[in-house]
């Protein structure tokens, strides 16, 4: 089995670390691809960036196609652009937060996000409720801007450990949940800290993709996710028109 692992940033850095937790978790059966985009923000915080950083993670979604994969991952909390890939692709797609607080849901009954910047905050918290947990989890932002994580002299490390300290004791949370794909190399040690379960999003998608493409089963293409409808797209986005498929 192969899982794509997309980072819908163009941070490389940020690409490796989210490939190495999902190594860790994997399969000894599937092989992780990991694959950083070339065109779009440095780091997604926000609406802007996310919409920015959508045509660069389709661009890798159809080029890899070209080595396969069996399921992709996008390496965004936000869960930019899986609509749009989803309706481009023939395989399971999976998002962070979808991923994420679906695990949580199995382990506790309330759980808490933690995330990066208030921008982000806002828009995970109306993923969370569009995912259906929006009456079991709350959403807190930790005023990390994404960068920081990987600058070990930064102080994110000790913000986020301030918010999960929050969320413990003044949430009610009985899980926590690391709402960035730049916090992925972190889960395990601070569940060892907290004593409740943590969970990353990397993590997570990967064993779901690897649960999905092991029952068979793919994205629906009847209704909301069917294939794109051939037409022309102009200017910079015409590598992006949608052919007509055959059989």
């Amino acid at each position: 089995m192969r899982i794509l692992i997309v980072n819908p940033n163009t941070t490389a850095s940020m690409t490796e670390k989210a490939a190495t937790a999902a190594r860790v978790v994997a399969a000894s059966g599937t092989e992780i691809i990991a694959a950083t985009s070339r065109m779009g923000p440095v780091s997604i915080e926000g609406h802007y960036d996310g919409a920015l950083a959508i045509p660069g993670l389709l661009a890798e979604l159809k080029e890899r196609q070209g080595v396969g994969y069996d399921a992709a991952v996008i390496a965004c909390f936000d869960d930019t652009g899986l609509e749009a890939a989803r309706t481009f692709a023939d395989v399971p797609i999976l998002g962070l937060c979808e991923s994420a607080v679906v695990t949580a849901g199995f382990l506790a009954q309330r759980f808490t996000v933690v995330t990066t910047l208030e921008r982000s905050r806002v828009l995970i918290d109306n993923l969370v409720r569009r995912y259906g947990m929006g009456d079991r989890a709350k959403v807190r932002a930790s005023d990390i801007p994404v960068l920081e994580l990987e600058d070990a002299a930064s102080g994110a490390i000790g913000k986020l450990r301030d918010e999960i300290e929050g969320a413990l004791s003044e949430d009610g949370a009985e899980a926590i949940v690391l709402g960035c794909a730049g916090m992925t190399d972190l889960a395990r040690e601070l569940q060892e800290i907290y004593g409740v379960p943590v969970v990353d999003g990397v993590a997570a998608a990967v064993k779901q993709a690897e649960a999905l493409v092991s029952l068979g089963l793919s994205t629906s293409k009847r209704g909301s996710y069917a294939s794109p409808l051939p037409k022309s797209f102009t200017g910079a986005m015409s590598g992006f028109s949608p052919v007509l498929k055959v059989g």
